[in-house]
This record gives C-alpha cells, sequence and structure tokens, in this order.
C-alpha cells in the first residue's frame, strides 16, 4: 500500500472513530510504528489531524474550548498553562510546561513565540529562553513527568536545593520529558 493510501485509510478510520492511536494503525496497516509517524507527518502539516492524549483526530472532530489543552485536552486554566504563538498569529494553549513543550516540539517550524509563566513570580517569560526544572519533589498535580518554568538559572538552581529535580534549557527538557515518557505514550497525573 502506499503511503497516500495508508493516508486515506487514516483519514477514513478518525473519521469512524474519532480516536486512534498509532499503535492501532500499525497494527491496522501491518506497518512499523515509524512508517506510521512519517504517514502522519504531512496529514499534520495539513492540519487535517493533531495529536492528543490518546493518540491522533480529526481537526474537525470537535473543536476545543479555548481553556483546553491542545495537547492533553485538560483545562488550561492555571498559572502553568502556555501559549504557543504561531506564523499564522493563531494561539495554542497547553495547561502546563510539559505538554507546551510537547506541543511545541510537533510544530516548532510553525511557533514564533512560546509563551509561559515564571513559577515563582508568575511573570510572562519566553519559553524558548527560560529554564525548566523536571522531577521536583513538588506534586501539582498535572502532567507528568512534571515541568516548572523559571526566567532564572539561578532561582531555579535554587528551588532546585530544596525540591530537587534536574535543570533543563529548552531543548534538553524537550528531550529529557520525550525519554521519561518512552512507552507511556500519553500524559498522565
Amino acid at each position: 500500500m502506499l503511503p497516500i493510501d495508508r493516508q486515506e485509510q487514516i483519514l477514513t478510520w478518525l473519521k469512524e472513530e474519532g480516536t486512534l492511536r498509532v499503535s492501532d494503525i500499525s497494527s491496522r496497516l501491518d506497518v512499523s510504528e515509524m512508517t506510521v509517524y512519517r504517514d502522519l507527518k504531512p496529514l499534520m502539516e495539513a492540519n487535517k489531524i493533531r495529536k492528543t492524549s490518546n493518540g491522533i483526530s480529526t481537526m474537525e472532530s470537535h473543536s476545543l474550548p479555548a481553556d483546553t489543552c491542545m495537547y492533553c485536552l485538560k483545562p488550561t486554566t492555571s498559572r502553568r498553562s502556555v501559549q504557543l504563538v504561531k506564523k499564522d498569529h493563531t494561539i495554542e494553549q497547553t495547561c502546563c510546561p510539559h505538554c507546551g513543550l510537547l506541543r511545541y516540539e510537533d510544530i516548532k517550524e510553525d511557533v514564533v513565540q512560546i509563551l509561559c509563566r515564571d513559577f515563582l513570580t508568575d511573570m510572562t517569560i519566553s519559553g524558548k529562553t527560560a529554564t525548566y526544572l523536571i522531577g521536583a519533589d513538588l506534586n501539582l498535580n498535572c502532567c507528568q513527568p512534571q515541568v516548572i518554568a523559571f526566567e532564572s538559572r539561578k532561582q531555579a538552581g535554587q528551588f532546585q536545593t530544596g525540591f530537587g529535580g534536574k535543570l533543563h534549557n529548552l531543548q534538553e527538557a524537550i528531550t529529557a520529558i520525550s525519554t521519561d515518557m518512552q512507552g507511556s505514550g500519553c500524559c498522565h497525573d
């Protein structure tokens, strides 16, 4: 089966079922998950499908309320929410830096700015220059691994002294989250 045929089949299944997991698509098509990801990439770039915490769904399957995380569908009402400002001037919201960084990694070619809040000062900061603390011994009741954003690396280090965890820049944080989530396939509490 050609990639275009697999893509059409995936879209048909999504219209019928709403959401699918990559592993399910792989089994149904009898191809590797890597092949499925390659097939999904152009569909995501064309805004025909989107990633969710449960796999993938069509963009038109339902419109998200403005206060819903684009990545895991949790509410974005906390002060830890992240905004991704895209080249087309649209803004995507995520519930926390964890989801914000994963979503950024998925669409980084389209993103001009990441906005998040400094955990200590509650001021809006650039997510591209922020310092991220992952794995602190503090339960914020959000996605795991838990990610906390700081504007100041010094303040992040002081917070780390009290609560543990590891400090990362943007790309290191994305890698750390992806590595930690290897095999879990979704955000989890």
